[in-house]
């Protein structure tokens, strides 16, 4: 085991609890908390780097005096030596736990990237820093061991390097974080968040109607401004930038033009610094309006769109802690002490400013590559960038491991493209040129993460071990591709915006005197920024943006409407029966579609003589229900879900190709994640219309699959009702929708393909 402990040392574990010991020994820190998927605690690990590995620290600082540990972090180093009769506890508790499946548990993230290190005042040592990390299921990072050496355990408990990233222990440098623009009064910044709110404007907001104006921008279309607070200056994009007219932080100006530069190629030297959808992007971004952007596409302008939200991140999170590191300098040139000046008002209730939702790994790791490039530039002169070894390790990929000769379409190669694994979360903070990776959320400046991975912290209600108290100070919001996360789970990003910018049940160490008055009256709400990208106008995620997006800059939507629609794309000769049913009301919809499929749609398909048939299901619940009644009903079929092994697969498109099986039922996210071509199908069914236009056209072309010489005797069916006006106007066409909603015809029908 190694090393023993001291006597005092001893003492000092002893005066803990079990429980406390538990906590400190997983977590390092006193109130841990963890994930919940599985509903078991993961045993964590002590991740190690070697001496080669990047560092938050120069050579210089590696070589400072060395000075004394606190008590805490003594404690923290003798866990690794606990007494047997406390390790045998724990095995007993393993034991109980075995019923879990291993792989399940391994595959969390563990809590080192929220609060695994402890902030602290007065003595620090010379050591190298690392962080606690979850059971690695790869078997890439440490060794399964709670702690290899008394060396690994001096790494974690590294406070000097917490210190080199705290705002409230460091100073404006000069020569790297001038705060020449936070001086202008024109900076869209300051003007945001020293804009004053009055309770009464506060009340109104449930009663107030809001102002509502359309425009057409060049770029972006059509234009929805809407606010409850004030009523909207018109404003249009201008067709010059200047980068100094946009306030960019010290050294964004320079950098920002190398970093965008992939796009500016071939592209005139009059048009600046930014491409025409970037500019009109940035100039929304920059007034700090909510924004929801629907026509975000991995294929085409994805990448654009990334590089001009994350300047605006930076520039955000720059100008920010250089107004604290500022005001620090200031308090101590004028040696004021805590609460002496209510004029230094400059910081939320928690550090964590930015959030940034992203589906998978590989985009967290294009953001924070951006993070550097931006802060870097062709600087001569390095930023620090701590822990960026093991970042790349755990959120970068391994091309070798794609299967070779996987043909699937260019929109699926582009969305799942590196590491697709969708449970993650990770803290960077930003202090002038130094970015630190891993932080804990609660010295974090930007939170990066995906729904899962901030679902299983912030946990139900009920549960003991749970915490949102991070996404208290929340000032810009940033949700990326929307649409995936229909695809993956639409409940955890209602769950997270539940939680936002609610007041945290800790103070969490806090100087209430510096803290702004709209984060302790509890309105943080209406000064955050929400970006809202997208690949498509879904009702689902317009409720998000209409219900959680109340800034008092106000709100920019674009509502640009699909004149043609996926039908066109159709290339198989094939008739399109829409029929429509009613529905009284919205909550009544979901009865009344199997009610109207049971009675109306699935006797014509029961005769042998229309077998082939696949049943296309966007919704799993749909899927469930009808499944159900398929096999009470005794029908001869079969089905493909998200969840089926892919020996069920192969199964069921053998019997459903050879006519063994009539029916075949598929989801839509099967589809999503799979894209498998179904063969011999010779009637379709959309039970409701996709969510994504383009799988319309997608499924409708697998009948070219099946053998030539029975195109006469295909079918096509798609139910719909008039609360499927956006789906239906994307695969149809506007002028077609509207014409068949208003249409006191029931059944419409559309032919496609070459006769």
């Amino acid at each position: 085991m190694g090393k023993r402990r001291s006597r005092s040392q001893s003492q000092l574990l002893t005066t803990l609890t079990k429980k406390q010991k538990k906590h400190l020994r997983d977590f390092g820190e006193e109130h841990p908390f963890y994930d919940k998927v599985s509903g078991k605690e993961a045993k964590p690990q002590i991740y190690q780097l070697s001496e080669s590995s990047d560092t938050s620290g120069s050579e210089s600082e590696a070589e400072s005096e060395p000075e004394q540990v606190s008590g805490y972090h003594k404690l923290l180093a003798t866990l690794r030596n606990a007494p047997e009769e406390d390790e045998e506890e724990e095995d007993e508790e393993e034991e109980e736990d075995s019923a879990v499946d291993e792989a399940e548990i391994n595959s969390e993230d563990g809590d080192s990237d929220v609060s695994v290190e402890k902030e602290t005042t007065g003595e620090f040592t010379k050591v190298q820093e690392s962080t606690v990390l979850p059971a690695d299921p790869e078997g890439k990072g440490g060794d399964g061991l709670l702690g290899t050496s008394q060396e690994s355990l001096e790494e974690f408990t590294d406070a000097k390097h917490e210190s080199l990233f705290s705002l409230e222990t460091n100073f404006l440098e000069e020569e790297s974080g001038s705060t020449c623009s936070l001086k202008v009064s024109q900076d869209p910044f300051l003007q945001h968040v020293n804009k004053e709110l009055k309770e009464k404007e506060i009340q109104a907001v449930a009663t107030n109607l809001k102002t509502i104006h359309q425009l057409k921008w060049p770029i972006l279309g059509q234009l929805v401004f809407s606010s409850k607070f004030q009523k909207l200056e018109t404003f249009k994009p201008s067709k010059d930038i200047d980068l100094k007219s946009l306030h960019l932080q010290k050294p964004l100006e320079s950098t920002w033009t190398k970093t965008n530069s992939q796009f500016l190629s071939g592209l005139p030297k009059s048009s600046g610094p930014f491409t025409s959808l970037q500019k009109e992007l940035f100039l929304i971004m920059n007034s700090y309006r909510d924004l929801f952007y629907p026509e975000r596409t991995a294929l085409k302008n994805g990448e654009e769109i990334r590089h001009v939200y994350c300047l605006h991140v930076i520039n955000h999170v720059l100008k920010a802690n250089a107004q604290v590191l500022g005001n620090n300098s200031r308090c101590r040139s004028q040696k004021l002490g805590v609460g002496d000046d209510d004029d230094f008002r400059d910081q939320g209730l928690t550090r964590p400013k930015v959030l940034i939702v992203v589906p998978f790994r590989e985009a967290a790791l294009r953001v924070v590559q951006l993070f550097i490039s931006l802060l870097e530039g062709d600087s001569k002169k390095k930023i620090i960038v701590s822990n960026k070894k093991r970042f790349k390790g755990e959120y970068g990929s391994d091309p070798e491991e794609r299967p070779p000769n996987l043909k699937r379409p260019e929109d699926y190669e582009a969305v799942f493209v590196g590491n697709i694994d969708d449970h993650f979360r990770i803290g960077v903070a930003i202090l002038q040129r130094s970015i630190r990776l891993y932080a804990p959320f609660y010295s974090s400046d930007i939170l990066i993460a995906s729904p899962l991975g901030l679902r299983t912290i912030i946990g139900a209600e009920g549960e003991k071990k749970r915490d949102f108290d991070f996404l208290s100070s929340i000032e810009l919001l940033i949700i990326d591709q929307a649409d995936i996360y229909l695809m993956q789970n639409w409940e955890h990003v209602l769950h997270l915006m539940n939680h936002m910018n609610l007041l945290p049940l800790d103070s969490h160490g806090v100087d209430f005197s510096r803290v702004r008055m709209w984060n302790l009256n509890n309105w943080s709400k209406y000064y955050r920024q929400t970006l809202l990208f997208g690949a498509l106008q879904d009702a689902q995620i317009n409720s998000v943006f209409n219900k959680y997006c109340v800034n008092l800059q106000g709100q920019v939507a674009v509502r640009n409407v699909p004149m043609t629609g996926s039908i066109s794309h159709v290339l198989v000769q094939l008739p399109h029966v829409f029929q429509r049913m009613e529905a009284e009301n919205l909550a009544s919809v979901i009865d009344a579609r199997f009610n109207f499929f049971v009675n109306k749609i699935l006797p014509q398909y029961r005769d042998a003589v229309m077998s082939h048939t696949l049943i296309y299901v966007p919704s799993y619940f749909d899927f469930v229900r009808l499944r159900n009644y398929f096999k009470k009903e005794e029908l001869n079929f079969t089905h493909i879900c998200e969840y089926t092994q892919k020996s069920g697969i192969s199964r069921a498109r053998h019997f459903f190709l050879q006519g063994e099986k009539q029916f075949l039922l598929l989801t839509e996210r099967f589809h999503f994640y799979k894209r498998y071509t179904i063969k011999g199908i010779r009637n379709l069914i959309f039970y409701e219309l996709p969510t994504y236009p383009h799988f319309y056209s997608e499924v409708c072309n697998m009948l070219s699959a099946t053998s030539r010489g029975e195109e006469a005797t295909w079918t096509c069916t798609v139910l719909y009702s008039k609360y499927d006006a956006q789906r239906l106007a994307a695969v149809v066409g506007v002028e077609c929708a509207a014409q068949m909603l208003q249409s006191k015809k029931n059944v419409h029908l559309f032919i496609t393909g070459e006769r």
